[in-house]
């Protein structure tokens, strides 16, 4: 098992991959840097081999695809993760580790919005999406992690050999935040200053569609983490609508003593048993996320029992 293991997953990096590697190898001496290779098209494998990376290949396409073979391969007391992009400082990796290693941190966040994000980063949309995604997170789970989407994070290595990997794209970072949140994990923020891609660099990620992948993520591990409040909201917005469609029909019978409605009547009626319907639902998915949550717990304990002695 490696004290430290850097893994930096990369698809056509080959402009930026080198300066990455001799940083991490220069920021944590001790570290063994792993570059996992996501098809790339251009020299990107054989240059970081060459700056003295353990190089090794990922062949489904996208990044939470590589970040799961990493993880499955990688055994380490704590590992960090960053981009291949070079946008993140590699000066920040000991104080990061030093948190995992030494303050019993789970997943230790390396927060570019509250530093130079905002003014380095020269997509506007980028911007707004990640300010979106963090309050969404951030109110729904009741947490304060400061950067939701940011590539460079380090991990326990309970962490890493408890989390179910799921999504295939960029989307893994929002997963991996709500992973630990829900899990009660310690989650600490380290404050790191941005910088925009060098030129003849090109980002992966495409604003509008992995954007939608990332809010429809949020709405799938909201319902399946907090199904109480998930589906409370569901519940409210039918019987909301149940009332607002029925009184009138009822202001017509008070007047009258003549339903005239009856249809409205009977889609209210419907609607409403649908609310109640979701409500105890939620209730019943609530019991089973929390026995999900003891069995983790175990898991866990079982887990870092088995490292301590590995």
């Amino acid at each position: 098992m490696d004290k430290i293991a850097v893994l930096i997953p990369c698809y056509n990096e080959e402009k930026t991959i080198e300066k990455v590697v001799l940083d991490a190898k220069k920021a944590l001496p001790e570290a063994v840097i792993y570059v996992y290779n996501n098809n790339s098209s251009d020299r990107t494998a054989e240059i970081a081999q060459k700056a003295g990376a353990v190089v090794r290949n990922e062949y489904m396409q996208g990044k939470g695809n590589v970040i799961r073979r990493m993880f499955r391969e990688v055994d380490a007391r704590c590992y960090v993760m960053v981009d291949g992009d070079d946008t993140y400082p590699m000066e920040a990796a000991p104080e990061m580790v030093e948190k995992v290693l030494e303050h019993n941190a789970d997943m230790v966040v390396g927060d570019r919005l509250s530093s130079t994000y905002f003014t380095e980063n020269k997509r506007p949309f980028h911007n707004f999406g990640n300010s979106i995604v963090r309050s969404s997170i951030n109110r729904l789970f009741a947490c304060n992690v400061r950067d939701i989407m940011t590539g460079y994070r380090a991990f326990s290595y309970a962490f890493v050999k408890s989390f179910p990997v799921l999504s295939k794209g960029f989307e893994i970072e929002t997963e991996m935040t709500i992973h630990a949140v829900s899990n009660n994990m310690q989650i600490e923020n380290v404050v790191i200053d941005y910088r925009d891609r060098p030129e003849g660099s090109v980002s992966k990620l495409n604003t509008y569609s992995d954007g939608m992948r990332v809010l429809t993520t949020i709405a799938r591990l909201y319902r399946d983490y907090k199904p109480m409040g998930f589906f409370s909201i569901i519940a409210c917005i039918l019987a909301i609508l149940a009332i607002i469609f029925v009184i009138p029909v009822f202001t017509d019978y008070w007047a009258t003593g003549e339903v005239r409605r009856f249809p409205t009547l009977i889609v209210c009626g419907f609607t409403m048993m649908a609310a109640l319907q979701s409500f105890f639902a939620g209730m019943m998915l609530s019991n089973n996320a929390l026995n999900n949550r003891r069995d983790f717990e175990i898991k866990l304990n079982m887990l870092k029992n088995w490292s301590s002695e590995k």
